[in-house]
């Protein structure tokens, strides 16, 4: 029966009368406790009054000392290299703290909360979006991410995963409306997802999250599967039309050297032909201002010198000769080649210019070679 229940009588915990409370003694409170720890020590269990007046104060400090020890290290704690420690004090924040033994004040003063920050979480998106040139394309990608300020993602928002979720969306719509399809589904892949995560980390340290978007892989765009057959006859021409590009660009690569080689050739001679001409011309100018000059002092011999000198030029390259006797009225024929062909010897060769050739009227004709010198002789 409890002892303020009716009928439980007038005495109160320690023994008093209701009628005359009277507060606990702390003398004997501590005179309880010194026997309890006296014989928890192995002292002898003494009842005795005069005994209990002899509080042993040594265990008394001793124990309060051990208990104040264990409360202050109680607040050394370790945060490992992955990890922050972020410090509060009557639960408002104080500071974070790095890898490595730490000491703070013990509860319920201070508290730590301990934050992995090189944890990476992922998470896929996947949606149907317009592009800028009104076609509809379905776009997977994946975002990671880790925790870059402790601090922030504690207190700054309430959800930074969801943050993340909400700030990746938007910015995958906005990007993929402001491309057009062709560069989505071809070389604009890599660029678009460097765009989708610049653009979140903006927004996410905008909110002051603490999230570092550490890579967003996106997945190859694709068409819907309603329109798929027809997306994939325009890529396979679009591979075609670069497959012939390429090959008309080798093939170009491969002309122009030789067109451009051929040119220089081409130019490189005629640079050399213009010189010879140009040199002949000055040659044959020089010759004949020179000729010029000794025609002007003898003009008869001077012709007479051109005029078998040209017919030298004729006649070196043929082996047939026409003879034209003055005074005659024929001309006749001097078959040299044949004469040439009949025999190698000197005398076979030399033998018509010796002797008289007659002609159609009866005469004789003087030797080609005494012709030849009587000229000579009236040049001189």
């Amino acid at each position: 029966m409890a002892w303020n229940e009716p009928g439980g009588g007038n005495k109160d915990p320690w023994g008093n009368h209701q009628g005359n409370q009277v507060p606990p003694d702390f003398d004997e409170i501590i005179r309880n406790l010194n026997q309890r720890i006296t014989q928890l020590f192995g002292g002898g269990g003494h009842t005795g009054r005069g005994d209990d007046e002899h509080v042993n104060w040594r265990i008394i400090i001793l124990l309060i000392a051990v208990l104040i020890t264990g409360w202050l290290l109680s607040g050394i704690y370790i945060v490992d290299p992955a990890e922050r420690g972020v410090v509060l004090r009557f639960g408002a924040y104080t500071t974070v703290t790095e890898p490595g033994p730490h000491w703070r004040i013990p509860w319920p003063i201070e508290s730590v909360q301990v934050v992995n920050v090189d944890e990476i979480s992922s998470f896929s998106h996947k949606a149907s979006m317009l592009t800028q040139d009104e076609n509809i394309v379905d776009v997977e990608l994946t975002v990671q991410s880790r925790i870059q300020d402790a601090a922030y993602y504690l207190f700054q928002d309430q959800n930074p995963e969801k943050t993340l979720r909400d700030a990746t969306e938007t910015v995958v719509r906005k990007t993929i409306g402001g491309s057009k399809l062709d560069f989505i589904l071809t070389e604009g892949r890599g660029a678009i997802a460097v765009i989708i995560q610049e653009r979140v980390q903006d927004l996410m340290d905008q909110y002051r999250t603490g999230l570092l978007v550490t890579s967003v892989n996106m997945q190859p765009a694709k068409p819907p599967d309603e329109v798929k057959e027809a997306f994939d006859d325009a890529i396979k021409a679009r591979e075609d039309k670069e497959r012939l590009e390429n090959k008309a660009e080798a093939y170009s690569n491969e002309i122009l050297p030789q067109a451009r080689g051929e040119a220089a050739r081409a130019s490189a001679n005629a640079k050399a032909y213009r010189d010879r001409v140009i040199a002949e011309a000055q040659g044959e100018a020089s010759r004949f201002l020179a000729v010029l000059a000794e025609y002007k002092k003898a003009p008869e011999v001077t012709r007479e010198r051109l005029y078998l000198e040209t017919i030298e030029g004729v006649f070196a390259h043929n082996h047939k000769v026409l003879v034209d006797v003055p005074g005659g009225n024929n001309v006749f024929y001097l078959p040299l080649e044949q004469l040439t062909k009949q025999s190698s010897s000197s005398s076979i060769i030399t033998a018509p210019t010796t002797e008289m050739i007659p002609t159609d009227e009866g005469r004789i004709a003087p030797p080609l070679r005494d012709v030849m010198r009587d000229r000579e002789r009236r040049l001189r």
